[in-house]
């Protein structure tokens, strides 16, 4: 009723006020209220919502850097970055050109031959200084066979309306996207409450070492940073429709195991029962069979609860009180197969590699196996090692950590001005798509800077379909086109919006 008694002027405002009202309200004693108690009030469907910033960039300037997006991505993805060797250098090399011409403020940093970090900072401008959000991504890439490839992995070719090259969805999309939302904020001479600073680093897809190298050494240059975004998060794309923005919050984090079986060696002609290959095979049946205690995170019961209202009755019940439904014998048995949930609830053990005698006529004296297994935050790696050598209950059979320091998983909080900012700019790009916290199965570097006081979370300003996203360290990796011309900017109405852009 009251959308047809009130209307409101058509032109829009800039600033942010209330927008005048006109109100045609039948002349009653109710309706003389209600007019007056409107008046007096201004209710929240009469307030003018605040405009995103990109929204205040004329037209042909947007253009021009989704223009550019394009070009520099596929610039960067015809850099071979493999790790290893890695060869970051060349990656770096090209963001410091860009930089260089756009007058950022960037420092090259090559800690070993042929790798190296590069830092940029855009400096705050107003009196008002909150502390600083960092944009960190990683140059490698990882290995890639071309024979499998439908085009050169590092072609940077546009073909079907898709970008593809090895990086194209880890993660040198998200690192583009964050250069060119460095150039739009110089450019725009954006005002800000906080230094926006960039980090591209070396070395995430193996050991690290480019963000321990960089902690360690040049430390200061984060400033004390409050908030940081990297990869992370899924924006997962459906039947044309987002079916929700996932903001990565935490990771489990790695706890690598080396089993090695041993035994009498011999010919294989004469089998043995005892040998270490089939010591090995008994054991991995016993660690594999073996399901780990399922555990309810807060930030999972509040990830499963938002997307209750999207999933089929019975689920959504499940989801809505996850806590009671893991007691069901029923339900715990399903989610051993829901490769999307099993991982956000308990601890996960995976067989990846396997190996013993050089020559099948050979019996080894020794057979191993690693074990890639992933611990949620509040985890505890020595009891769950102290059960897996109970488990297989052998002592011919050893198991050891392969990590030479474990670390421990942990996760930023849901109510920070960062959060709040993707769940505005995720409302206006993407309307009545739910924003939900995430766990991710995938380790990733956020691990690092949160003990240093840093809020940080995976956010992915593109949308990709589960096709798109398994082509992630696979065949065909490819992002589409339209996609990179978009997420740039909605990563700088996220970044504008925390960093105080008016």
């Amino acid at each position: 009723m009251l959308k047809k008694l009130v209307h409101g002027d058509s032109a829009m405002r800039s600033t942010g006020r209330c927008r005048k009202v006109r109100f045609q309200v039948p002349i009653t004693a109710a309706g003389l209220v209600l007019a007056l108690a409107l008046v007096g009030f201004h209710p929240v469907w009469a307030e003018e919502p605040m405009p995103m910033a990109s929204a205040r960039i004329p037209a042909d300037r947007m253009q021009q850097y989704s223009d550019l997006a394009v070009t520099w991505l596929q610039e960067y993805l015809r850099i071979d970055t493999t790790n290893p060797p890695g060869h970051e250098i060349k990656a770096v090399e090209f963001y410091k050109k860009i930089l260089d011409q756009e007058g950022i403020e960037n420092q090259v940093f090559e800690y070993t031959p042929g790798r190296g970090d590069l830092w940029a900072r855009l400096p705050h401008t107003s009196a008002k200084v909150e502390r600083p959000i960092v944009l960190l991504n990683h140059m490698d890439v990882v290995t890639s066979d071309a024979a499998h490839w439908k085009v050169p992995p590092f072609s940077g070719e546009i073909k079907d309306g898709w970008l593809w090259g090895r990086g194209a969805q880890d993660m040198k999309d998200e690192g583009l996207a964050q250069l060119v939302v460095m150039v739009m904020l110089k450019r725009e001479k954006a005002a800000l409450d906080r230094d926006v600073i960039f980090l591209a680093v070396s070395d995430e897809e193996a050991e690290g070492t480019g963000t321990d190298w960089f902690i360690a050494h040049q430390r200061s240059l984060l400033e004390n940073a409050e908030f940081l975004i990297n990869e992370g998060g899924e924006n997962l794309l459906q039947d044309g429709k987002v079916k929700y923005v996932g903001v990565d919050v935490g990771e489990k984090t790695t706890f690598w195991l080396h089993v090695v079986a041993h035994g009498r060696p011999g010919h294989a002609s004469r089998p043995n029962a005892e040998s270490a290959p089939n010591r090995l095979v008994h054991a991995l049946d016993k660690i594999l069979a073996y399901q780990t205690p399922l555990r309810v995170l807060p930030v999972v019961e509040e990830f499963l609860q938002d997307m209750a209202p999207y999933e089929p009755p019975e689920q959504a019940r499940e989801y809505r009180n996850i806590r009671k439904a893991i007691e069901d014998e029923k339900f715990r048995r399903e989610v051993v197969n829901d490769e999307s949930l099993n991982f956000l609830l308990r601890d996960t053990i995976s067989l990846t590699m396997l190996g013993g005698s050089e020559q099948t006529n050979v019996i080894p004296p020794e057979a191993w196996a690693n074990l890639d297994v992933r611990i949620l935050p509040g985890g505890n790696p020595e009891r769950l090692l102290e059960k897996l050598r109970e488990i297989v209950g052998d002592l011919n059979v050893t198991i050891e950590p392969l990590n030479a320091e474990f670390r421990h998983a942990n996760y930023s909080p849901t109510n920070t001005a960062l959060y709040e900012a993707i769940k505005k700019v995720s409302a206006k790009y993407f309307p009545g798509t739910p924003v939900v916290p995430h766990i991710t199965s995938g380790y990733t570097e956020n691990q690092r800077y949160r003990p240093l006081g840093i809020d940080a979370y995976g956010f992915n300003p593109y949308t990709a379909t589960e096709e798109e996203g398994n082509t992630e360290h696979g065949n065909d990796e490819r992002i589409r086109v339209e996609e990179v011309r978009r997420g740039p900017r909605i990563l700088f109405d996220v970044v504008a919006s925390v960093a105080g852009t008016r």
